[in-house]
């Protein structure tokens, strides 16, 4: 496999897995041999677990961390600090991916990143939407399912307060629908959640109700 043709079949589709360059006639081992050494000489970045991005200036098209975290782990959406940032709900800007999954809870360190995954059970796999980041169509959760997301994982181990909200500093609430965000929380049937969930809610109305 030559540089030149794995260029001119990829350069267009730089994240790829190495299942895809089967197109080739070479023996799968040798492949693999070919991808390490091109690691090697800094024309491709290592990713996780048999993805890989072709490094600039090789490739013409970019690829964001949002597809990148997408790809990688299927099924999957971003969610939590990440989607808040991106909805312009809290201040902070959020470098690294967070993202829910229904497959096992993992993270990997890839191009100067943490892409962070988080478990929820497939009933609670729900709330995000198609959005258009970078050019390219991400899947990542509405604004109210972003926060509903965070204190559905926060309060697995720790006591829900309305102290731990205000922490967030929470912002641009206009653009927030509580009765989606109690509509969402609903499916939670873990004990002491509706309490939680209301408990929110109505801290919510009032902050949008705030000049």
């Amino acid at each position: 496999m030559r540089w030149e043709d794995f260029l001119e079949r990829f350069t267009a589709q730089p994240l790829f897995h190495t299942s895809h360059p089967a197109i080739f006639p070479d023996p799968r081992a040798s492949v693999l041999v070919q991808l390490s050494r091109w690691v090697k000489a800094g024309k491709l970045a290592p990713i996780r677990r048999g993805w890989y991005l072709i490094e600039n200036p090789y490739r013409t098209k970019e690829v964001s961390d949002a597809a990148i975290a997408n790809t990688v782990v299927h099924p999957s959406y971003l969610s939590l600090e990440w989607a808040l940032q991106y909805h312009g709900l809290i201040p902070e800007a959020t470098f690294q991916p967070t993202s829910i999954t229904t497959r096992r809870g993992t993270q990997f360190e890839a191009l100067n990143r943490v892409f962070l995954y988080h478990h929820v059970a497939p009933g609670f796999f729900c709330g995000y939407r198609s959005f258009e980041i970078a050019g390219e169509r991400i899947a990542a959760a509405v604004p109210e399912k972003a926060l509903l997301d965070l204190i559905y994982l926060f309060v697995q181990g720790n006591s829900f307060s309305i102290l731990w909200l205000e922490g967030l500093r929470l912002q641009n609430l206009d653009r927030f629908d509580v009765r989606e965000f109690r509509r969402l929380g609903a499916s939670v049937k873990r004990p002491g959640f509706a309490r939680t969930l209301s408990e929110a809610a109505e801290y919510l109305a009032a902050a949008r109700r705030k000049p």
